[in-house]
């Protein structure tokens, strides 16, 4: 009994010093709320304190300023529908369980995010694809996708705790915990595939495009290629014969316009068996594409994959090592041909490459003298895997004019295992694309070359961004197997504004080097040069020229 009366006593002096604060504080119903929460946050004790000070001046205005501040007693369905609120407008269920301070930061940061992500989609979109390919955006943004998923985590939780009724029953309690938790993954899965896909992206750009900036060069290919191109006599003042050919476009990459000076760039395509670390690959798909800096407006040129006598670029070291700068010999006239570059060169001139592909390079100086034209980079995609990118990106439509064969071989006498049946607006996963590209059996070489115009055609035209979304990570697997390139990380914001370019407004157009115009086993150079300086100073619809062939016409059906 005596300890009671000890603590009413003790209480009564703690109640006497609080009531001097509220009587200081008596308009200020926060303050209010501070000062009765030093004595006790039970509603029961406080109800005493009142009875016990009723008799006080502020006795009246305390109760009043504790009613304005206490939350009013809620159902439960209405906890869940506020929560639901909160979750999609975070920090309105804050602001309504009365936590005013962090509701208004979780609403402001919300705003904000809201505000970004419209300026982003409506007049940012260039900034955000240029940030798409930069490795250290990227990590950034994975960063900060996995921090929002967690901040939303933690504003949908205490939305929750601070809306929740103390009576609940458990069965309350219980769906209570099982909504909020349908409520975070609804939030941070979206935002974990967002942190998971931007560090693939990362990868593949690693992988892919930054290894070009860091290409490892032999120390005993480097000297080889210095003494040649110290022996060749034949070599132009001031020329680095062993340079890439792309090494002017390599030195503007990192400047804030990579294209400064430059009216075009110039982009070997190569399909292949295999990639750069692989023996015996045989490049079956030649195309250079050019492309304006300026318009976006691009030229294909196809070369034949059984050109003969291909002229290497002058003042490269292919230039010097062969007589006359062309590629030609005795034997087989298959191994002299075109398709054989890309292995019998490194083979014949292992010494003469400072690069980690010489095959490619090889490539790049052949289409360089038989176009007229410098070749910036290469892209060499695996056709053994090319199945894979058609397959990541749904399959492709294309219109097929005549039955395409499905394997066989006429010289051998094998029959074709099946046919792509003629039709418009076919649609071809990624096995009967690759047979559409390369399909030879009861076809010339010409038409094969225009098919795999049309490809090319299907997949720029009908990569649209849902598709490549929702398949990104198998796409992005099967572009690391499968694509190789000189193009380096530094240079693709750049190509990037050339990609809008070509989808948004420029023409694709393509030269078809037929065997009305050259003959494969002897060509007339001087006119394919002309041929492509015409092409690139023509106007896009001009229709001028017999060989000027715009996809449009060359892929559409023609029944």
């Amino acid at each position: 009994m005596e300890e009671a009366q000890r603590g009413f006593v003790l209480l009564e002096i703690a109640v006497t010093k609080r009531i001097q604060l509220l009587r200081k504080d008596s308009s200020n119903p926060q303050r209010i709320r501070i000062h009765l929460g030093r004595i006790d946050r039970t509603h029961s004790q406080r109800k005493v304190i009142f009875e016990m000070r009723a008799d006080t001046e502020i006795g009246t205005t305390v109760q009043e300023s504790l009613s304005r501040v206490s939350p009013p007693t809620r159902s439960f369905p209405k906890t869940i529908a506020l929560t639901i609120v909160g979750t999609i407008i975070p920090g309105l269920g804050l602001l309504v369980a009365r936590r005013r301070r962090l509701g208004a930061a979780a609403l402001l940061a919300f705003l904000l995010l809201l505000a970004g992500t419209a300026y982003l989609a409506i007049a940012g979109r260039r900034m955000a694809l240029r940030w798409a390919v930069q490795p250290d955006a990227l990590l950034l943004i994975a960063v900060f996708f996995a921090l929002l998923a967690l901040g939303w985590f933690v504003v949908i939780v205490t939305t929750y705790r601070s809306l929740r009724p103390r009576s609940a029953r458990w069965y309350s309690r219980l769906t209570g915990v099982v909504v909020v938790a349908a409520l975070v993954l609804a939030v941070t899965t979206p935002l974990g595939i967002g942190s998971k896909y931007a560090l693939v992206q990362r990868s593949v750009i690693e992988q892919v495009f930054a290894r070009a900036d860091n290409q490892h060069v032999s120390p005993e290919r480097a000297a080889a290629a210095a003494s040649s191109s110290t022996a060749s006599p034949s070599t132009p003042p001031g020329t680095s014969p062993s340079a890439s050919p792309g090494a002017n476009a390599v030195a503007h990459a990192s400047q804030p316009d990579a294209w400064a000076g430059r009216d075009r760039v110039n982009i070997l395509l190569l399909g292949g068996d295999g990639g750069p670390d692989r023996v015996g690959v045989r490049t079956d798909t030649v195309i250079v594409a050019s492309i304006d800096t300026r318009t976006g407006n691009t030229v294909l040129f196809s070369l034949p994959r059984n050109l003969q006598k291909v002229p290497f670029q002058p003042g490269s070291v292919l230039a010097n090592a062969y007589p006359d700068g062309v590629f030609a010999g005795r034997g087989d006239q298959l191994e002299w041909m075109l398709t054989a570059i890309y292995e019998n060169v490194p083979a014949q001139h292992p010494r003469l490459f400072t690069t980690d592909n010489p095959g490619a390079e090889a490539m790049k100086m052949a289409a360089a003298g038989a176009l007229g034209i410098p070749i910036d980079y290469y892209m060499l995609v695996n056709l053994r895997g090319f199945e894979q990118l058609i397959d990541a990106l749904g399959g492709i439509i294309v219109n097929i004019n005549y039955p395409v064969a499905i394997g066989g071989e006429a010289d051998a006498g094998l029959k074709p295992h099946g046919w792509l049946k003629k039709g418009p607006d076919q649609h071809l996963d990624g096995f009967n694309a690759l047979w559409f590209a390369r399909g030879r059996y009861g076809a010339s070489d010409w038409d094969r070359m225009e098919r795999q115009r049309c490809v090319i055609k299907a997949i720029i035209y009908q990569a649209d961004p849902f598709t490549v979304l929702t398949r990104y990570e198998a796409l992005a697997r099967s572009s690391k197997d499968i694509l190789y390139t000189d193009i380096p990380a530094s240079v693709l914001p750049a190509f990037v504004d050339l990609a809008l370019k070509i989808k948004d407004t420029g023409s694709l157009t393509s030269i078809v080097f037929t065997r009305k115009v050259i003959k494969t086993s002897n060509p007339d150079y001087p006119l394919i040069h002309s041929m492509v300086q015409n092409a690139l100073i023509a106007k896009p619809d001009s229709t001028g020229s017999d060989f000027t062939d715009p996809l449009e016409d060359a892929c559409a059906y023609k029944p």
